[in-house]
């Protein structure tokens, strides 16, 4: 518990870093970083109110302007997943990276979306015509293309006014939530090639050295504990959660910084070099909103694209349906919480392998991809948006132990804007994350005639899950003995039906959340009951 303990003192810390205008001016005498992550559309997002690359190219154009030695650090994930990528495999975010790039330098680190293909030529296709850096000290490209393997960079290099900057880059592991791929060979010992790669900067006289990760958050404060011995090691930027991250730097620690998804929130890193030392000379947390004047010529490249997108699926703008109520397809609390597109969605579970409905039903949040709310008019584009994988689904019956056992795996770590977090259906559950991983379900309820009780152990339940999940996805793991039916009834295609059911019926989808009968509910030092009685 004492892990626990520092990392929630570590998020209580970040909300007090402030969040700034992004007009400010930056220093001339600095070297500035910004940084974000896990950014998937080429456009803003929640209703066009926040993100957007043309107002991050509107933030590095002022701090250029101000004199400022800029670079851009990306820590992974955009080749995919989104509706645009199963069209064009990220070539449409690789034009606005190498848009980006145009501004200020850009450098990346490969996230596990990098490679969601099984077989390498879509990834050498985006590194073929990336004008930017791919760097990669933990992982090879091995495509069989030479020019694309070698155009990975390993232990980075680049000078700034009689400085030497050093940038180590890392990526997850298959077993760590990674894809395994033959052509992209992943080494696990993340601290030992760290400090493998600063070693080796100290000896070539680097000046400040930079983590840039694509890895779980507690993995980064592992990682920045090196600082103790090598104190040019000042901070680390990095991906794979979606919600901003923050650990303050200190003697022995260095700082880690991660954004919000698709640059809804950003990072600001000044560095000077007082007396010669490389040290944190401002630090600044930007949230990305409509505040900020999108740049009008990176904005033809997102229309271009939008034209495109359109030309292809002319449909996408149709009308299918009606929204009763705002329906909140957000990441940051489609990761954390109940909401009411994730119940939607889950509910059509139920009935994909025909009557009578399972039992039980449950997905990943990170299967969910729109980050924006459905407001109104319900389009054909928001099913599209919101899966960005197939969603395959398989039918098998469990115990309530197993069931239960299963669905622990959706509530491990202590971070919010985590893709395994489940949403549901058929149940209610309530978790408590300050308890020990794989007994953090305090209860886990079904309904009865009169009310709800405890899950039974020792019954048999039916049960719908994705496919994705039954083979271990996002780390669940199903019993082996546990046989499922073959993949089927795809799950966008249901709530497609769902909705145009809906509509032809005459009426709209969705519903507030019940506080009085949540689905989810996460105890915390905010709440230490339940359900109401």
């Amino acid at each position: 518990m004492k892990w626990c303990s520092s990392l929630i003192l570590l998020l209580l810390v970040a909300g007090c870093v402030a969040e700034t205008d992004l007009r400010t001016a930056a220093s001339p005498d600095r070297l500035t970083f910004i940084h974000l992550n896990d950014t998937y559309r080429i456009d803003a997002v929640e209703g066009g109110s926040a993100g957007g690359f043309g107002r991050v190219a509107t933030l590095l154009r002022q701090r250029v302007a101000a004199g400022s030695d800029v670079r851009v650090l990306h820590g992974g994930d955009f080749l995919y997943p989104s509706l645009e990528s199963q069209l064009w495999h990220g070539q449409q975010i690789i034009e606005a990276f190498n848009f980006i790039d145009q501004i200020a330098p850009m450098i990346v680190v490969a996230g596990n979306h990098e490679f969601d293909r099984r077989t390498p030529e879509r990834l050498a296709e985006a590194v073929r015509a990336s004008q930017f850096e791919w760097l990669g000290d933990n992982y090879r490209f091995v495509t069989g293309d030479d020019a694309v393997d070698n155009a990975l960079r390993k232990a980075y290099i680049y000078a700034h006014k009689g400085k030497r900057v050093g940038i180590f880059a890392l990526t997850l592991h298959a077993d760590d939530g990674g894809n395994e791929r033959d052509y992209v060979p992943v080494d696990k010992d993340y601290v030992g090639v760290a400090q493998r790669v600063i070693r080796g900067f100290e000896d070539a006289g680097v000046d400040l050295i930079i983590g840039l990760t694509h890895l779980h958050f507690w993995q980064d404060v592992e990682i920045s504990k090196l600082r103790a011995e090598h104190p040019t090691f000042l901070f680390i930027v990095g991906g794979h959660e979606h919600e901003p991250q923050f650990q303050p730097g200190s003697a022995t620690t260095a700082a880690i910084m991660k954004g919000a998804s698709n640059a809804r929130v950003i990072w600001q890193v000044d560095v000077a070099f007082p007396d010669g030392d490389a040290a944190i000379a401002g630090l600044e947390r930007i949230a990305v909103d409509d505040t900020i004047e999108s740049a009008a010529d990176y904005d033809e490249i997102a229309g271009k694209w939008r034209a495109m997108l359109l030309e292809k699926f002319p449909f996408l703008t149709a009308t299918i349906g009606y929204a009763a109520v705002p329906l909140d397809g957000r990441e940051f609390a489609i990761r954390e919480g109940e909401t009411n597109w994730g119940n939607f969605v889950v509910d059509q579970m139920r009935r994909a392998f025909g009557q009578p409905v399972a039992e039980l039903a449950f997905i990943n949040s990170g299967t969910l991809r729109i980050d924006d709310f459905i407001v109104d008019e319900i389009r054909f584009e928001d099913i599209g948006r919101t899966f960005g994988f197939s969603s395959y689904l398989r039918y098998l019956t469990l115990t309530g132990s197993e069931f239960r056992a299963v669905l622990e795996s959706g509530f491990r770590g202590n971070t919010p804007g985590l893709g395994h977090f489940p949403q549901v259906a058929g149940f209610r559950v309530c978790a408590d994350r300050r308890r020990a991983e794989g007994d953090r379900i305090v209860s886990l309820q079904v309904p009865m005639d009169d009310g709800w009780a405890e899950i039974d152990p020792k019954r048999q339940y039916s049960v719908v899950v994705p496919d994705f999940l039954y083979r271990g996805g996002d780390g669940y793991r199903f019993p082996e003995h546990r046989k499922a039916s073959r993949p089927g009834s795809e799950l966008k295609y249901l709530v497609l039906d769902a909705v145009m059911a809906a509509q032809a019926q005459g009426r709209k989808v969705g519903a507030p959340i019940d506080p009085g009968n949540p689905r989810i509910v996460m105890l915390d030092a905010a709440r230490d009951y339940c359900f109401p009685e």
